[in-house]
C-alpha cells in the first residue's frame, strides 16, 4: 500500500503571529512547509524542531523580483506545492490630523501588493500540485468602515476583492480559493493598541480553528461570536460615532448641507 505524500504548503507571514500558529500547526500534522518572513532566524529555528519538513525561504515579499526568486527556490526543491496561505501582512492606524497617505501607501504595499506578487509566483506551482488551495488573510473590517482603519481596511477590501475575483477565474482550473476573516487574535498588533478586545482569540486556539476549517474548503472562514463593534481597537472613541451592523457608519449629527 502506498502512502500518501505530505501536502506541500507555502506560508507567509510565519515568523510569528498567526502564521507562526500556523506553521505550527501544519507541521504537526505532518505537512511539509515552505516558510517567508523578513527575517530568517526563526524560521531556521522551525526548520531544527521539523528537520526535513521545512524549507526555509525568506525575503521582503513588497520586492517582486524577491518573491520571484522565492518561487524559483520552491519550484527547484519540490517542483510544485499543494496550498498556499498568503498570511503576510501589517497594520498601522491612521489619525486624520494630519492625514498622512504614505501609511495608506506602506500597508497597501505589505498587503495587496506583496499579495499579488506571492500570487503570481504560487499559480505555476499550484497548477503542478495535487488539490491545489489559495488561501488569503482577509479582516472583517472589510465588512464596515471604522475609525481609524483607513489603510487596513483599504488593503484587506483590495485583497478580498482580489481573491474572489481569482476564485472565479481559477475555477475551471481547479484551485480553489478561500478567504480567511479571523477578527482579533492576540497577536503583538493587538498588544500594541489602547482598546481592550474582550472577545480576541488565543493564537494557537485561532490556528487550530483555521487548519480544521481549510480541510473543509469553504469560501470564507469567519471566527464565531464576534461582534463588529469589538473587531477594531478604536482608540479614544467619541461618543458622535456611532457603529451600526450592516449599515455605513452613521454620525450622531449629519453634516449641514449648502442651501440651493
Amino acid at each position: 500500500m502506498s502512502l500518501t505524500p505530505p501536502r506541500r504548503y507555502w506560508l507567509t507571514g510565519a515568523s510569528n503571529g498567526i502564521g507562526a500558529a500556523l506553521a505550527e500547526e501544519l507541521l504537526k500534522s505532518g505537512a511539509h512547509l515552505a516558510v517567508s518572513a523578513r527575517k530568517s532566524a526563526s524560521l531556521k529555528v522551525l526548520a531544527l524542531r521539523y528537520p526535513g519538513q521545512v524549507l526555509v525561504v525568506p525575503g521582503n515579499l513588497t520586492n517582486s523580483q524577491t518573491v520571484r526568486e522565492i518561487g524559483e527556490q520552491i519550484q527547484q526543491a519540490w517542483g510544485a506545492l499543494d496550498s498556499v496561505i498568503l498570511n503576510a501582512g501589517t497594520c498601522e492606524y491612521v489619525d486624520p490630523q494630519p492625514f498622512d497617505p504614505s501609511i495608506i501607501e506602506h500597508v497597501v504595499r505589505t498587503n495587496l501588493l506583496a499579495c499579488s506578487y506571492c500570487t503570481e509566483a504560487a499559480l505555476p506551482l499550484l497548477r503542478a500540485g495535487t488539490a491545489p488551495h489559495l488561501v488569503g488573510i482577509a479582516s472583517p473590517v472589510t465588512y464596515l468602515p471604522l475609525p481609524r482603519a483607513e489603510a487596513h481596511g483599504t488593503s484587506k477590501a483590495g485583497l478580498r476583492h482580489l481573491f474572489e475575483s481569482l476564485r472565479i477565474e481559477l475555477a475551471p482550473e481547479g484551485i480553489e480559493v478561500t478567504m480567511v476573516s479571523p477578527g482579533a487574535v492576540d497577536t503583538r498588533l493587538i498588544e500594541a493598541t489602547e482598546r481592550p478586545m474582550p472577545l480576541s482569540w488565543p493564537v494557537d486556539k485561532a490556528a487550530r480553528y483555521i487548519v480544521g476549517k481549510l480541510k473543509q474548503r469553504p469560501l470564507e472562514i469567519a471566527f464565531p461570536a464576534l461582534h463588529m463593534s469589538q473587531l477594531w481597537p478604536l482608540s479614544k472613541p467619541t461618543d458622535q460615532v456611532k457603529l451600526v451592523i450592516g449599515k455605513p457608519m452613521l454620525r450622531s449629527s449629519p453634516p449641514i448641507k449648502d442651501s440651493p
